[in-house]
């Protein structure tokens, strides 16, 4: 997750773009925070899918094997 005061910073450029209006620097540094809250967003979602282990309803693990391997490779879920 990014920084508190990246975030707001974030919000504050959205609503003055909004308003009245970013000047050049502004939006690139719009593009700039907005593409670090992407990887960050993006390096989350792919740690908390690699973490998963399905199963169905009979406790069977149907976690995907693909998946499995990242897991193994990552040393998680002692596979």
């Amino acid at each position: 997750m990014l920084p508190k005061h990246q975030l707001d910073r974030i919000n504050a450029l959205a609503k003055k773009a909004k308003t009245e209006g970013l000047t050049l620097a502004e939006q690139k540094e719009q593009i700039e925070l907005r593409k670090k809250y992407i990887e960050n967003f993006r390096f989350g979602m792919r740690n908390t899918i690699e973490g998963l282990k399905i199963v169905d309803d009979q406790n069977n693990d149907v976690t995907p094997e693909k998946l499995k391997q990242i897991q193994q490779e990552k040393g998680l879920h002692n596979r």
